[in-house]
């Protein structure tokens, strides 16, 4: 189950662009301030599931600032990404992910490059691996995404994607509701001084399909071995899918 979406948000890429742009100064802090940290055990549980063994290049796409793409190369305890290209529409996100990028020493592992998630600037499986974090919501059509995600993988390459989604159990999911649709938009205005863009994050996760459609939206695109894991109680889900 999921939040019910009071109006249809619009995600013309222009105007998506553009918020994430005005916002971008702040993004990283307000990820971490509003998740309580939590944002970055969840892009490791991400990458963790593609289990990489050094040798994949992989495509993130709707980067952003370039966590997942830095994470894949990280790596901790598990295997990196041999290559990473990162995509997003938004320049000012990407300028920030390439300061990220330049302070970690990873500009010979790691480009980023101005691009839709509806039309991926990569070749036909070129890619072994791709990874969404909490951007495939923001895509005007996310069926034409997943298909272009299916378009770069080769056969047999693994995809993860996060999404936001609603806590499970009942009286959870009332106050998460509460904190997810009126005090997170009232931090997130106060800190980045943008009046649009932490109202149209809720707005933007009642509006997407619920685990078992976006499952099936998957397995129509291309996929196999489609699954959504919740974590932290439901607020996000984890899905992994196999490309045919």
């Amino acid at each position: 189950m999921t939040f019910v979406a009071d109006q249809v948000p619009d995600k013309a890429p222009d105007r998506i662009a553009g918020m994430f742009d005005a916002i971008a100064p702040r993004y990283d802090l307000l990820n971490h301030l509003l998740s309580a940290g939590i944002d970055r055990r969840w892009r490791t549980r991400l990458v963790a599931s593609l289990r990489l063994t050094g040798r994949e290049t992989l495509i993130d796409v709707c980067t952003g600032t370039a966590d997942v793409a830095l994470e894949a190369r990280r790596g901790g305890t598990q295997a990196t990404a041999a290559r990473v290209l990162g995509v997003d529409f938004a320049g000012a996100m990407l300028t920030r992910g390439l300061r990220k990028v330049r302070e970690a020493g990873e500009e010979r592992r790691i480009a980023l490059v101005r691009g839709d998630a509806m039309r991926i600037p990569a070749p036909d499986a070129g890619a072994d691996a791709a990874t969404v974090a909490f951007g495939v919501r923001n895509v005007l059509r996310a069926d034409v995404a997943c298909r272009e995600l299916a378009r770069v993988l080769r056969p047999g390459g693994r995809l993860a994607i996060l999404e936001f989604g609603a806590p499970r159990i009942p009286g959870i999911r009332t106050l998460y509701r509460w904190y997810f649709s009126f005090l997170l938009p009232l931090i997130g205005r106060s800190i980045s001084g943008h009046s649009g863009a932490y109202s149209y994050l809720p707005a933007s996760v009642g509006a997407f399909p619920p685990p078992d459609e976006f499952v099936m939206l998957l397995r129509g695109s291309g996929f196999c071995e489609v699954s959504a894991v919740p974590l932290t109680l439901g607020i996000v889900y984890l899905y992994t899918a196999v490309r045919t």
